[in-house]
């Protein structure tokens, strides 16, 4: 039974020296601070671009903070997935270049993600715990939202707004 687990580590041991050698992702440093950005586009006021920041941009953005731990095979895969979902389903720099409707209704979803605690994602909190958002963070956002979508509903017909996606 030793000689078996002995060769199992040693062959675990061989593949995860090997995965390193796998080729890695372009990096998502990109520029976050475009004039597509949310904070353009929409008021924004600072103390919620810094919740935005430290708790949304690492995967909604084009501009990601890379921990040591990304360098290392498979988590580098793992992340540059996780992050590439993530700008697929909401991109904060590119948020002007969506039609009206949809950055309308991407201001929605983010106000029903916080307020079901869906956003930031657990997985993300529990490594990076200053990106948790606190009850009045929650609040402020959530209020952010509403009055966003509010100005929106007041700058732009309804037949714009619910125009499809």
């Amino acid at each position: 039974m030793k000689k078996f687990f002995r060769i199992s580590f040693t062959v675990l041991l061989v593949a995860f020296l090997l995965i390193q050698f796998y080729p890695r992702s372009e990096k998502n440093n990109g520029n976050a601070e475009s004039e597509q950005d949310i904070g353009h586009v929409v008021n924004t006021p600072a103390p919620i671009m810094a919740i935005l920041k430290t708790s949304c941009y690492d995967c909604h953005s084009n501009q990601t903070y890379y921990p040591w731990y990304a360098q290392i095979q498979p988590v580098a895969i793992w992340l540059n997935d996780h992050i590439e979902e993530g700008k697929k389903e909401l991109n904060f720099t590119l948020f002007g270049q969506y039609p009206v409707s949809k950055q309308y209704h991407k201001l929605e979803e983010v106000g029903e993600m916080v307020q079901e605690d869906e956003m930031p994602l657990a997985s993300y909190t529990l490594i990076h715990r200053n990106a948790k958002l606190s009850e009045s963070e929650k609040q402020l956002l959530l209020a952010w939202v509403g009055d966003s979508r509010k100005f929106f509903q007041n700058t732009h017909s309804s037949e714009t707004l619910e125009r499809k996606r």
